[in-house]
């Protein structure tokens, strides 16, 4: 497909990395500088000036175009640049939209404008962190099916059960339905079989219903409870957005940030968060607040840096009883972090906007009725999960697993049957129709047909 990109920030440097290797893609941004820097990083055309410009969209070739993602700074200039790329043609647009008043509107922009997608980076975020507060044994939790499925990543630590135990052992000892679908040792990734052996230090990807879950980490003597209190440091949109989630949920919320304005403008939106106005890097304060007998630390300032030192001070002066998490958008600060066990878990509103995406993208180009439902990327983008509906004509229906030729690199990691049962696949158990299977690959699949050799 023919892509083009209006900005060429954190968003749009990482979906053009995303999107270039299978596309042909042409970014679109004022700043000279960064056009070039992209061209020069990927095998993408570029053309500086006003992505919201219809000269600038006509150069860029706007009407070959199947889509036009706007990920600039503003919301106005993206939303017009959808609209004007829609009066010229293009079928599908997608708008970065980040302002919490335009929460309201985005019904009336998807059908009035012709938007097809709407998203918003932060919200996006919050609703990870939130996610991850449920489970706050885990480093991150993608969910699929509606929730009904999820799928875990952890860090084996030393001492661990786990450690030395074959897979298929696994059941034998924990009495737990999960099935481990996909393994990160010292930067290889692998799909196991069921006689590869865990090694203290593994970060293992693991589906199960979320019971289940919760009943694995009993067994490994590391559940916690979801987080009951929250500290967050920086009243920033993320904070809002996690905030209002946190509050729905009946958690304690305290936020922390050193400007009054940002505190008084909050308070006013979430009233029944408490607001201290301080410095999160300040651990005399934080012992002040409470941080031993705080459930959950969340970092989420505009500064990587100071995010990663609070959350390891925090982590510190808590005695590990408390869950950090930490926003970091720089890649290569992500994967230091992770390599070191630094922070419990780490998100990025890049990362998780550009998933989203192009979980659109591949949904566009599946042409078949077994499109993609879901997408997440594992292991720094080298392994995908992702979530088809088996259409009624599948040729592999009814057929035990075990004889089925499936590609390399493929693992059915969960079924979810039509009433809602749970299916962690063994090679006894069979596809059914409508059944939502959860494949990880470390492939690329269009749909659930790509499956088969």
């Amino acid at each position: 497909m023919k892509i083009i990109i209006v900005g060429a920030g954190k968003v749009g440097m990482a979906l053009t990395e995303q999107l270039s290797a299978d596309h042909n893609v042409t970014v679109i941004d004022q700043n000279p500088q960064l056009v070039n820097n992209i061209i020069n990083i990927h095998d993408v055309m570029g053309v500086c000036g006003n992505g919201a410009s219809y000269e600038v969209q006509r150069e860029a070739e706007v009407d070959k175009t199947d889509l036009l993602i706007a990920t600039t700074s503003s919301d106005e200039l993206n939303i017009l640049s959808c609209l004007v790329a829609k009066k010229l043609g293009v079928n599908h647009t997608i708008a970065r939209i980040r302002n919490p008043e335009y929460e309201t509107q985005l019904r009336f922009m998807r059908e009035e404008l012709g938007l097809s997608m709407a998203i918003n980076p932060e919200k996006a975020a919050a609703r990870e962190i939130a996610r991850v507060l449920r489970f706050p044994a885990a480093m991150k939790v993608e969910s699929f099916s509606k929730g009904r499925l999820e799928l875990i990543e952890y860090r084996v630590p030393d001492g661990s059960m786990l450690d030395g135990m074959k897979l298929l052992d696994l059941y034998k000892n924990i009495r737990v339905r999960v099935l481990i679908c996909a393994v990160d040792r010292k930067g290889e990734t692998i799909i196991p079989s069921g006689d590869f052996v865990l090694q203290a230090g593994d970060r293992i990807y693991l589906t199960a219903a979320p019971e289940q879950l919760a009943q694995f980490f009993r067994q490994l003597g590391v559940f916690r409870n979801r987080a009951s209190t929250v500290m967050i440091v920086g009243a920033s949109k993320i904070c809002y957005y996690l905030a209002s989630d946190l509050l729905r949920m009946g958690m304690s919320v305290k936020v922390i940030d050193q400007s009054e304005q940002r505190c008084m403008q909050m308070s006013e939106k979430l009233p029944k968060a408490l607001y201290i106005v301080g410095d999160g890097a300040d651990s005399e304060l934080l012992q002040e607040e409470g941080i031993r007998q705080t459930d959950a630390f969340v970092a989420i300032t505009g500064i990587d840096e100071a995010n990663i030192l609070m959350g390891m001070s925090a982590a510190r002066q808590s005695g590990d009883n408390c869950k950090v998490i930490a926003k970091i958008n720089r890649r290569s600060l992500v994967e230091l972090v992770n390599a070191e066990s630094m922070i419990d878990s780490v998100i990025s509103a890049a990362t998780v906007t550009s998933e989203l995406i192009v979980q659109y993208v591949r949904a566009m180009e599946s042409a078949s009725g077994a499109k993609i439902k879901t997408l997440h990327r594992l292991v720094e983008g080298a392994v995908e999960a992702l979530e088809f509906e088996v259409p009624a004509d599948a040729p592999f229906i009814g057929i035990p697993l075990k004889d089925l030729k499936l590609k390399s690199g493929i693992l059915l990691a969960g079924i979810v049957r039509r009433n809602g049962q749970i299916v962690i696949p063994s090679g006894n158990d069979a596809l059914q129709a409508r059944d939502d299977v959860i494949v990880v690959t470390t492939g690329m699949l269009q749909d659930i047909h790509d499956i088969m050799q």
